[in-house]
Formats: C-alpha cells, structure tokens, sequence
C-alpha cells in the first residue's frame, strides 16, 4: 500500500491535479465518484489565507466523501507559508501540499510557483519551514526544472525528502515548456531508482488514455499516477483507467446519458457552491470534453459556453440527451 505519512492511498493511486478554477468540490465530487484515490484542492495563495481573503478562504471548503485530500498552497515569504500552514491544519485534510509547479507568469513573478524553481535553497528552506510548522504530512509537487539546463530534479528530490516532505509529484516538463510538447518522465523513473528515495513518487503529464497509463507505470516504476487536463469534463479517466490495470481490457466509453447526467449533476454543484453567476462561467471550460465526439454538437456547446441562465442550461443539457440519446440507439454516435 502507499502512504503519505500514515494516510493510506491505495495499492496505486489515481491522484486528482490541483488545477486552478478546475479543481473544486463540484468538480472533484464527480472524480471521486469515479475512482479517483486522493485529491487536491485548487491551489491557494498564502498572502490570500492570512489576509481573509474570501477567494482564497473558500478554498479551504473540503467534505468527508472527499477524503482523503491535500489542500495545496502556494506562497514565496517564509513568515507567510508558516503562517498559511497553521490556518490550512485548522481545515483538517489529511495532506498538505505546496505547490513549486505553477507555470502561470503571475505566479512565477513573485518566486512563486515553478519561480522558486529559479532558487533551489530557497525552495528547500520554505519547504522545512513548513515541515516544521504543521503536524499534517507535507508533499510537495513541481516540475523538471526551470528550463532545460536547470533539471535539478534528482537532486531536489533528495533535499526535499531530507527536510521532511512525505510524497512528491514531478511535472514531466519545464517551467519553460509550460504546457508544450512532451512531458519527459525519464528523470522521473531515475528518482524512483535512486535507493535513497523512501517516499512515494508520484508521475504528472501526459496520461490521457488507460494504456498510456499502464505503459508509463511498467516503465517508470512509480508509486501513482496524477491526472490533471485529461479529466477535465472526462472524470471516466479514472474508473477506465482502473479497469484496464485490473482486467486488460478497455471499458466503452461513456453513454449519452452518463455524460449528460455528469454535466448537469456538475452543474447543479457547481451553481451550489459558487452562485449562478460564477457557477455558470466556471463550467464552459468543461462542456467541450463531455461531449467530445458528438456530430454536429458545435450549436449546442455555443449555447452552453454564452448562455448565463441556468434553467435555459438544463433545457439545452436535456435537448443534447433526447438527439444524441435516440442517435447512440442507432449508433450513430460512438
């Protein structure tokens, strides 16, 4: 079994990716639902959580059918990640992560992010001092290194466990790279040789499909998986990917039906937990991946992604039902 401290992940898990305006309670009700191991809040600015900031405290909201979850932080000062990991203790996650991965220039300016990965002793300072300032398992999740002459990722590794870290997850990229090319998980499974590395290693990048998910475990030898861009508005990922371990076999894919009922169960959340202005808004980015695939569904996703109203949401989620439903009865829609 894998652990991060004393919290038990399962035999290989599927790690949810704290993904920034993606990763909330309505979004991870739905991965949870099917078979994500272990999920992350979205990220959460220090300077938010010590200041009151009502974007940043909203972020705390974790719930028992979630567990077990990491609520990850970002954050540059000293003072303020120490401060910031007392308050995130007060929400009571089994895990608390920061975060040295975040490409976004915003983020990177202020040393933030995958900016301190521009300062490796600043990055292990910040990191002990959190170890040092919470009871909760700390893990940490980055990337390679700032660009390709800075992969320093073997030996931050290293460094990391040696202040106290319990579970790191890598990037296969660069901050340079951003999001571009292929992520490079070959530094990744170097780490997991490395016999001084005692905790578990977890591979970010790239898994879209249950086979590559099954290929880069063989060949990287990781503790578990994290999954970010390919669950959005497809959390199947992780039930498909599950099955295909167990069995060998691919699972067919979602029905009309599941992906309407997941799309209006995440907006009926999402409206809950956000009001209907934001709730609204939050959800454009996932209608695209619910109805991947579909003939003819460009008129329906640009009454999804413009309309504000949402009874007139649910009319057009029940209408792509009653189409598409009558032609995947006839085949016509894999």
């Amino acid at each position: 079994m894998v652990k991060i401290g004393n919290v038990d992940i399962g035999e290989f898990p599927l790690l949810l990716a704290p993904m920034e305006d993606v990763s909330d309670p309505p979004f991870r009700a739905l991965c949870k639902a099917q078979g994500c191991d272990m999920m992350y809040t979205e990220f959460i600015s220090v300077e938010g959580l010590i200041r009151d900031a009502e974007k940043s405290v909203q972020k705390l909201d974790i719930y028992d059918y979630e567990r077990p979850i990491g609520i990850q932080i970002f954050g540059a000062e000293l003072d303020s990640m120490m401060r910031a990991a007392e308050i995130v203790e007060e929400a009571q996650p089994e895990v608390l992560d920061i975060n040295y991965g975040c490409p976004v220039k915003k983020v990177v300016c202020k040393m933030a992010g995958a900016g301190i990965l521009q300062d490796i002793d600043r990055m292990v300072e910040l990191t002990e001092a959190v170890v040092k300032s919470t009871s909760l398992p700390v893990t940490v999740k980055t990337r390679l290194g700032w660009d390709d002459n800075t992969k320093y990722i073997e030996d931050v590794a290293e460094r990391l466990q040696d202040v106290g870290i319990k579970a790191l997850s890598i990037h296969g990229r660069t901050r340079k790279q951003m999001y571009k090319g292929e992520a490079d998980w070959t530094l990744i499974g170097k780490i997991k040789e490395n016999p001084r590395i005692q905790i578990p290693i977890f591979g970010n990048g790239d898994i879209d499909s249950p086979q590559k998910a099954k290929l880069y475990r063989e060949r990287y030898g990781v503790d578990g998986i994290m999954i970010g861009r390919a669950a959005i508005g497809y959390p199947w990922i992780f039930r498909e990917i599950k099955h295909y371990f167990e069995t060998g076999e691919l699972l067919p894919p979602p029905t009309v039906a599941e992906r309407v009922g997941a799309a209006r169960e995440h907006l009926r959340r999402s409206l809950e937990w956000k009001g209907v202005k934001l709730g609204t808004l939050e959800m454009r980015r996932h209608y695209t991946n619910y109805f991947r695939g579909f003939p003819n569904i460009k008129e329906y996703r640009k009454q999804l992604v413009t309309e504000e109203d949402p009874a007139t949401l649910f009319a057009v989620l029940d209408e792509i039902q009653e189409v598409y439903g009558e032609q995947f009865a006839k085949g016509e829609v894999a």
